[in-house]
């Protein structure tokens, strides 16, 4: 006979889930992090079915075959198409449960702080559809605070930087609440864009997203290269003739592209530092900033926001886990979970939501 503590087991999963424009990661309580893969589906357009989702269609992309299309359902942190986040989401879930159990009890999801009412009901359907009994949602500052170290219980205020590929968000916490915050629907991925279009426009190649992607972790720095002529060859489709072609690109030329997306970043940080209360400025003059987010990895950006803000900035472990950690921590305090939560049931219940949100 199965023991109470076994069956529960199968169906107790409480499910943190971080629902990003680049990446979905998503932790269970006991169990840590049990998922993190990109944010993509592959579909066939020949009959529109989905044949791929995260890692496997991350894979295909840049390389699929002529009837597939990999696309990201989520932009802005927010859901751009309704059908085919839920079906994304559903899959993540599942991939996620333990011993074949297809009940989770309850799910906390992260949501960004200027999301529309409409939005918020489109992830709370998704999330419901995905087979999660009750969802509660929660803004990506306040988690992310949570999961950088920050107490619930503190009376003093800090301020939380989280870099995301479609958003950053800026929140300032004080007793387990958010006293301010701001948020912008421009993140990291921006650096992608800026370098393909730069390589495509005056080097004359087209490149891929993995290629994009490489140069921005890889080689790009937010601060001046030591030596600007230092190169590396990036290959793809010659613009002119169409043929495969290469390029040698420098630190040089790649720096103002990342240094320009990075300084509108850190202009945001400081025009919200400007709109704080006496009090919460003066702590934090004392505390200064945490930097969260998979942009907190960015070469030099720590130090680059540091000298722009002029204030202490720090970096906690695996900064893009943060937001998911602080999410499975409120299983621990079901209290301030409710408290925390951002659910106007009656007036998402009125929110209609279009197919394409």
């Amino acid at each position: 006979m199965l023991k109470i503590s076994s069956l529960k087991k199968l169906v107790t999963d409480s499910m943190a889930i971080d629902l990003g424009t680049a990446s979905t990661i998503i932790a269970v309580k006991g169990r840590g992090i049990v998922l993190d893969e990109p944010s993509l589906v592959a579909i066939n357009e020949m009959n529109e079915e989905i044949v791929a989702f995260g890692q496997e269609a991350a894979d295909m992309s840049g390389r699929e075959g002529r009837d597939v299309a990999v696309r990201a359902p989520m932009i802005g942190g927010v859901v751009g198409d309704f059908e085919r986040t839920k079906k994304m989401l559903a899959y993540f879930v599942k991939k996620a449960k333990t011993g074949g159990s297809n009940i989770a009890i309850q799910g906390v999801m992260s949501i960004v702080s200027d999301v529309t009412h409409v939005e918020q009901r489109a992830l709370l359907n998704a999330a419901e559809d995905a087979g999660i009994g009750k969802v509660f949602m929660m803004e990506e500052g306040l988690a992310a605070a949570f999961g950088a170290g920050v107490l619930a219980t503190d009376k003093r205020a800090s301020a939380v930087v989280d870099i995301g590929a479609g958003t950053t968000n800026i929140a300032v916490i004080a007793k387990g609440t958010i006293v301010h915050s701001t948020s912008d629907r421009y993140g990291s991925n921006a650096i992608n864009d800026a370098l393909a279009t730069h390589i495509r426009r005056h080097r004359g190649l087209q490149v891929g997203e993995e290629t994009t992607e490489f140069l921005k972790t890889n080689f790009a720095s937010t601060f001046l290269p030591e030596d600007l002529s230092t190169s590396i060859e990036i290959r793809g489709r010659d613009v002119q003739t169409g043929s495969p072609g290469a390029v040698e690109i420098t630190a040089g030329e790649v720096y103002p592209i990342v240094e320009g997306i990075v300084r509108r970043i850190a202009l945001r940080v400081k025009d919200t530092l400007t709109e704080l209360r006496p009090e919460v400025a003066a702590d934090i003059y004392d505390r200064g900033v945490i930097l969260t987010g998979g942009g907190a990895l960015l070469e030099g950006i720590d130090k680059y926001l540091r000298e722009f803000i002029k204030l202490p900035v720090t970096v906690p472990e695996e900064p893009r886990y943060a937001i998911v950690n602080g999410l499975v921590k409120m299983f621990d305090d079901q209290e301030l979970l409710e408290r925390v939560a951002s659910n106007e049931l009656s007036i998402l219940q009125n929110a209609e939501i279009p197919f394409e949100v």
